[in-house]
């Protein structure tokens, strides 16, 4: 497991965060340039080396908690790196996410995340199957519905 100063080494080698000190010694980094109103990617970062980063938009398998943020405690220093990155591009991508998922009967669903509502919509052709507050969540209806996601999407 990294430690405190091992984390903020790696976290202040990113320059487009900001640091914010908090209570009790913890720490924030903000991206001031995202195109959402979510500008914090690490949150509450402890000198326990406890924290978190923002993964709600980040198109990976991560255990994210209802803030959208995954637990770096155990993360190794290339986890931490990949994941500060994966979340900045999250917060700076303006353009469209869209996902092809197809079931065993060769049916498509698309997944479609809605910048202007921060909503993961799930579409059959044109019409609207569901609407969700996470990738996660739609991804776990498609995955219950039995639906896959395309290969060339996974790549």
């Amino acid at each position: 497991m990294l430690t405190f100063e091992e984390k903020l080494t790696i976290i202040e080698s990113f320059p487009e965060l900001q640091r914010n000190d908090i209570s009790l010694g913890r720490i924030n980094f903000h991206f001031e340039e995202s195109v959402f109103d979510k500008k914090i990617v690490v949150y509450r970062l402890h000198p326990n080396g406890n924290g978190f980063v923002y993964a709600e938009q980040i198109n990976d398998n991560y255990t994210i908690d209802s803030k959208g943020m995954v637990n770096i405690r155990n993360f190794t220093e290339r986890e931490l790196r990949k994941v500060i990155k994966e979340s900045i591009t999250s917060l700076r991508e303006s353009n469209p996410f869209e996902e092809t998922w197809v079931n065993a009967e060769n049916e498509t669903l698309k997944i479609v995340h809605d910048l202007d509502f921060n909503a993961w919509n799930i579409y059959a052709g044109d019409m609207l199957d569901g609407s969700y507050a996470t990738y996660n969540a739609a991804t776990d209806y498609l995955h219950q519905e039995g639906f896959q996601r395309l290969q060339e999407d996974i790549e």
